[in-house]
């Protein structure tokens, strides 16, 4: 789930990994897993999985993945991925890292993945940048994010309670319209899905998108 924790903020970082590693199953067992499911089952080759939190997308990844380098820089979260590779249907390698600087040669990944990261990094366009970067000419980006709301009240609110809960929840902009964060970065998207989705009990529908990049 992680990208990057803000630079203020690492006095909260161990915090924050712990209660997403509580919260994270729950939302699975909610729909997310679904989700995280359908996001992977195009993926082939070699993958880059970004910000990977404590393995979701791990039992997903289809035979056709060679090989998964998953980055997370949580030391909880990327404990937890690490345990849960073992058990992956497809060979993955856990490692500290940040989605701002990807240990990957130029144009020599077939598919970068996104799962509920794009919200929480410092800088989404550096993000996108690297995942251009060592994405091969037609390779993609698949990505599964929350996003600001299309409702004008609603997102509203959420640009009004973004500073707090950026800082309570590591880094997370519940206002970010990561679609067009997409398309402005360059590369063309060539499915989206739009729905709402409850995380948790008795919280609102928010907004979320599933889809795919495609760079040229």
């Amino acid at each position: 789930m992680s990208g990057q924790l803000p630079m203020d903020a690492g006095e909260h970082a161990p915090s924050f990994g712990r209660s997403y590693a509580r919260v994270g199953p729950r939302m699975d067992a909610r729909g997310a897993a679904a989700h995280r499911r359908r996001l992977v089952a195009a993926a082939h080759g070699a993958v880059v999985e970004i910000g990977a939190g404590y393995g979701a997308t791990f039992p997903f990844y289809p035979p056709a993945v060679s090989g998964v380098l998953a980055l997370e820089p949580d030391p909880t979260l990327r404990a937890l991925a690490v345990a849960a590779a073992a058990s992956a249907p497809a060979p993955i390698t856990v490692r500290n890292g940040f989605a701002e600087a990807l240990p990957a040669a130029d144009a020599s990944v077939d598919v970068v993945v996104s799962s509920l990261v794009l919200c929480s990094v410092a800088e989404p366009s550096a993000v996108l940048a690297e995942a251009i970067r060592v994405l091969k000419p037609g390779g993609r980006l698949l990505f599964y994010e929350h996003v600001r709301s299309a409702h004008r009240v609603l997102a509203a609110a959420e640009d009004l309670i973004t500073p707090l809960w950026s800082r309570l929840a590591g880094g997370c902009h519940p206002n970010r319209d990561t679609a067009a964060s997409i398309v402005e970065a360059g590369l063309a998207v060539e499915a989206l899905e739009r729905f709402g989705f409850a995380v948790l009990p008795g919280n609102p529908p928010l907004a979320h998108v599933l889809g795919v990049a495609v760079k040229a």
